[in-house]
This record gives structure tokens, C-alpha cells and sequence, in this order.
């Protein structure tokens, strides 16, 4: 009786909207047989371990800056035994050095790990932003290094991996020069190459010379020419035509580029990928400054969710 009722209801509302075709419901064979929400996990099959994904945020960004990133991760792989960790122990001062900023997000993995009692089958990061950089260094410590065999993918969003140098935006690369001093920040120094007179002693430089992204299986970076806060060469890891006609300092970047790439390309069962972002913006005083497009990565939904339904996703399965 009660499906009686919810087929003449069902056809009466086809008739009413007055349409030619299918509803959902009709179809015998759907797109995907994966429910968005599946039933509880049976407790066995956390045995072979969980994917743990650290998601750290960006300068003056907090821990649900990612938040979208995670939603959208969880819908489109049910049952994919991933534990996030949103990364909150720097969102009080991110214009801390990054040596500070690096301690501190390195004993909040640790500590995650410890208070859950994980079984870490596989680590990935996300990062927004400067928090692209915190991650980079967090690899080089020693007390990371038992977890270099279980890195798995690195998705880098606007990642200022070659700092901001050859920024083309006079106005960012003047409202960071006034950050700066009023907020006396070191990684805003180090981003700007100015906390060493000799560069190839500024912090950046001598991170790229250290081992990292070459442990992952996905070095993942997502790079928009619309983004003036970070340069898109540096959030693309690659060389710009200001660097090639500079003498003094682009012979420096030229080996950062060449610190960072080569042990990628060299390493077998590391795959780079570059992926580049248009997003349709309004004319607003954020998209002038490039603002709109540098945040766009975390708060536009139309972008996330074609991004992990078309790519993304296939980085975490």
C-alpha cells in the first residue's frame, strides 16, 4: 500500500512539472553504486592501518580554513579509513619563523598520532599558502623521518615554494614589506629572502637543498595565474622570464628550482603534477589584488568540487 501511494504520488509530480524523462529513482543502474555515507566500518578493517591527511593553513589562516578540502575528500571516498588532522597550533602566529612554526606543527602530528594510539599506513599533506613551506620543513627533521616511507601525496595549493620574489604586484609586494615591519614577522624575512645579506644562506634556499618531496608518490601543485599574492611560478616550481634577465639573484633562484625538481624527476615512484586554476571571479577589489584568487582554493565550492571529482581525488585513493 505504502508503495502504491509513493508511485501514484511520484507519477502525479512528473505530471505537474509537466517533464519529459527520468527522475533519479526511475534509473535501474546508477552512476556510482558507492553510497556518500556508507554503514559504520567493521573494526577489522582498520587493521592494515589509516590514511592520516595534515592539513595545514595559511598566513593569519586557522584550522577550518580547510575545511571545504576535507568535506569534499570525505563525500567523494566513503569508507576510505582517512583520519584528518586540521592543523591548529600555529593559527595564534603564523608570522613566526618558520623554524618556530615547524616545531610546533611537527609535535602536533606526533602528539596526534600518540593520543588516537594510530596505526599509520599511509601520510598525506594539504597546504594552503605559506603552510605549503611549514610542511616542506617539517620533512627534513629528524623526528620525522620514520614517517618518510609512509608519505603518499602532497597537495600544495598556492604554495610559495620559490618565496615571493618576481612578484609582479607592487601593491602585495608593498603590503607584505609593511607587514613585516608592524608584525616584525620572520616568515614573512624569510618569504622575501631578506633574512640573510648572502641568499644561498636565507632560509628557502637552504630547505630546497634539503630531501623531502621525493618520498611522496604525488607531489601535487596547484598553481593560479590569477593569484597575486603568490607568485604562480613560485607556486608552480619553475623558472619566470624576471629571474632569467637577473644576474645577481637569478642564478640563485635557478638552483632552487633545479634543488627542488631534481630529486623529484629522479626519484622512480614520484609523480609531479601541475594543475593551473582560472576561476571565474567577480570585478571586485579582491580580485584586483589577487586576493580572491589566492583564497578561491578553499572557499569556492565550484572549484573544489570539480577539482577532486575530475583529479583530486584519485591523489587519496
Amino acid at each position: 500500500i505504502i508503495f502504491s501511494s509513493f508511485y501514484q504520488a511520484k507519477e502525479k509530480f512528473k505530471k505537474d512539472l509537466k517533464i519529459e524523462g527520468y527522475l533519479y529513482s526511475d534509473l535501474s543502474v546508477l552512476a556510482s553504486d558507492t553510497p556518500y555515507f556508507p554503514p559504520e566500518e567493521e573494526e577489522e578493517n582498520l587493521e592494515d592501518g589509516i590514511h592520516l591527511v595534515v592539513c595545514v593553513h595559511g598566513l593569519d589562516g586557522n584550522s577550518a580554513d580547510l575545511r571545504l578540502v576535507k568535506t569534499f575528500i570525505e563525500l567523494g571516498l566513503p569508507g576510505g579509513k582517512l583520519d584528518f588532522l586540521m592543523s591548529e597550533k600555529n593559527q595564534m602566529d603564523t608570522f613566526a619563523d618558520f623554524d618556530t612554526m615547524t616545531d610546533r606543527l611537527l609535535d602536533e602530528i606526533i602528539q596526534h598520532i600518540q593520543l588516537y594510539n594510530l596505526s599509520i599506513s599511509r601520510i598525506s599533506f594539504i597546504g594552503h599558502s605559506l603552510g605549503n613551506i611549514i610542511i616542506r620543513s617539517v620533512l627534513t627533521r629528524p623526528r620525522f623521518r620514520y614517517y618518510l616511507n609512509k608519505l603518499h601525496t602532497f597537495l600544495s595549493l598556492s604554495g610559495p615554494h620559490l618565496g615571493t620574489l618576481y612578484n609582479n604586484s607592487t601593491l602585495v609586494s608593498t603590503g607584505l614589506w609593511l607587514m613585516q615591519k608592524l608584525k616584525k614577522s620572520g616568515s614573512l624575512l624569510q618569504l622575501t629572502f631578506r633574512d640573510n645579506a648572502d641568499l644561498r644562506k636565507c632560509f628557502l634556499y637552504q630547505l630546497s637543498q634539503k630531501t623531502g618531496l621525493q618520498y611522496f608518490k604525488n607531489v601535487v601543485l596547484v598553481a593560479s595565474p590569477q593569484d597575486r599574492y603568490v607568485p604562480f611560478h613560485s607556486a608552480r616550481i619553475e623558472m619566470c622570464k624576471t629571474a632569467l634577465k637577473d644576474r645577481h639573484t637569478g642564478p640563485v633562484y635557478a638552483e632552487m628550482i633545479n634543488n627542488l625538481l631534481g630529486p623529484l624527476v629522479a626519484a622512480k615512484d614520484c609523480t609531479l603534477i601541475r594543475h593551473n586554476v582560472f576561476h571565474a571571479l567577480p570585478n571586485t577589489a579582491n580580485t584586483l589584488i589577487g586576493r580572491a584568487a589566492h583564497i578561491a582554493v578553499l572557499d569556492s565550492e565550484l572549484f573544489l568540487e570539480k577539482f577532486f571529482l575530475v583529479a583530486g581525488l584519485n591523489y587519496f585513493k
